[in-house]
């Protein structure tokens, strides 16, 4: 007899490839992922048929601070008994209060907070605030950089996001460079025709890469030198996941533009803040009215969003950010020995991890055996030797155990599958 759980799951399968998202929902099925969400709770989630999993994607950082943290929550309930979403036009007590915590919290060359919804719209306002300030209109990114899926955003990312829409964009006006290579960013910058480059501090999307000694700042002078403006896409390594506040900050960059998205919602009430300089954010004493985001700055988000930084920027979660990335490269390097002819880097700052494979599906086969055995990590959908592993800020040194035994049996029995 087939359970009651059973027909239930399958139920919500069939529904969502019939009303929902068909080509993702099956394409999970093939890949060994029989998953609907059910109970979510701190670091943990559960199959709706109960199945827990250690959740070291946390949807890309959102739930740094773990599912449903009871200081979140508890701080937008008590914001639902005067608050809800507001009014966009109008200046709000905790839009304010938020926007300057920004301030406080970010490099000291910033000033004005533009909230939005989403990570991607975020990253459109950055895009746009920029050409507004250098009155230029290309755009340099990173190859297979990924920065979301709305207007311009879509343009600036790998082809398998944009092409499908045709959404490539003018060659001209959106140019993308490798990665770590100084000389091709001059090359783009020297034209002085750009109004911008944007990268990832760490694309999170082609692996992990970490940025070499000095490139960073480098690219920023350059900027500097030729009249473009720098925006960090700190979305994924914002927010103390690096171990510092920015990721940037660890480089030594200052940038003109910073987006942060995802963890600033406390994995609760979505919101996003592209946080300007001056001269990038002029355009709101020219005309204030020229971007409207509906949802952007909800009150209720701003709430939340508050509490996530009042959270975040404690010094025990520094602390405990600095002893579980520490704790977990020492467990898994030890594995990485073991698994040498498989498991071959650990690209790491912080608690932002991509364990690389010399499989070219490697980490496919990885997160198929954690899953097995209760642990969520997803591979790089732009380069799959790549895990990405991303333990919250939160986690304990009971978690840390659990989840290296876990890894530890698991890479084994991937590489027997692979070897």
């Amino acid at each position: 007899m087939i359970s009651n759980d059973v027909l239930e799951k399958r139920a919500i399968l069939d529904k969502s490839i019939k009303w929902w998202n068909p080509g993702k929902t099956i394409q999970w099925q093939k890949d060994g992922v029989d998953l609907v969400m059910g109970k979510r709770e701190g670091y943990y989630f559960y199959d709706i048929n109960g199945k827990q999993l250690m959740d070291v994607h946390l949807n890309g950082g959102t739930y740094n601070l773990g599912h449903r943290n009871p200081e979140i929550i508890s701080a937008l309930q008590e914001g639902m008994q005067k608050f809800d979403i507001g009014n966009h036009h109008f200046p709000s007590v905790v839009r304010a209060q938020l926007a300057e915590e920004l301030y406080k919290a970010t490099p000291d060359n910033l000033k004005y907070s533009i909230f939005s919804s989403g990570g991607s719209e975020a990253i459109d306002v950055a895009l746009k605030c920029a050409r507004y300030a250098t009155k230029r209109k290309k755009i340099i990114s990173i190859q297979y950089g990924y920065h979301g899926h709305t207007g311009l955003a879509v343009s600036l990312g790998n082809e398998r996001y944009s092409r499908p829409f045709l959404s490539e964009g003018d060659p001209q006006e959106f140019v993308k460079v490798p990665f770590n290579d100084l000389e091709a960013m001059e090359r783009a910058l020297s034209k002085e025709d750009a109004a911008c480059v944007i990268i990832e501090t760490i694309p999170a999307t082609y692996g992990f890469p970490l940025p070499k000694d000095g490139y960073l700042s480098a690219v920023k002078s350059l900027c500097e030198k030729y009249g473009s403006l720098y925006i960090a896409d700190e979305v994924q390594t914002g927010l103390m996941r690096t171990g510092e506040m920015w990721g940037v900050n660890i480089y030594g960059v200052k940038p003109d533009i910073l987006v942060t998205s995802k963890g600033f919602s406390g994995g609760i009430y979505p919101i996003a803040a592209t946080v300007v300089s001056e001269q990038s954010g002029q355009w709101m004493l020219e005309d204030g009215f020229a971007h409207i985001s509906t949802f952007g700055g909800s009150e209720l988000g701003c709430i939340v969003a508050m509490k996530v930084l009042e959270i975040t920027q404690r010094e025990e979660v520094r602390q405990n950010v600095h002893f579980v990335s520490n704790y977990l490269r020492e467990g898994l390097e030890t594995i990485k020995k073991q698994n040498a002819d498989f498991f071959v880097g650990i690209r790491q700052l912080g608690v932002v991890m991509g364990l690389e494979f010399n499989h070219p599906e490697g980490a496919k086969y990885v997160m198929q055996s954690l899953y097995e055995n209760g642990v969520w990590a997803i591979y790089s959908m732009l380069d799959p030797r790549i895990l990405q592993f991303k333990p919250g800020l939160l986690c304990d040194k009971e978690y840390c155990d659990e989840l290296l035994t876990r890894v530890e049996v698991s890479i084994k029995r991937a590489s027997k599958i692979v070897n």
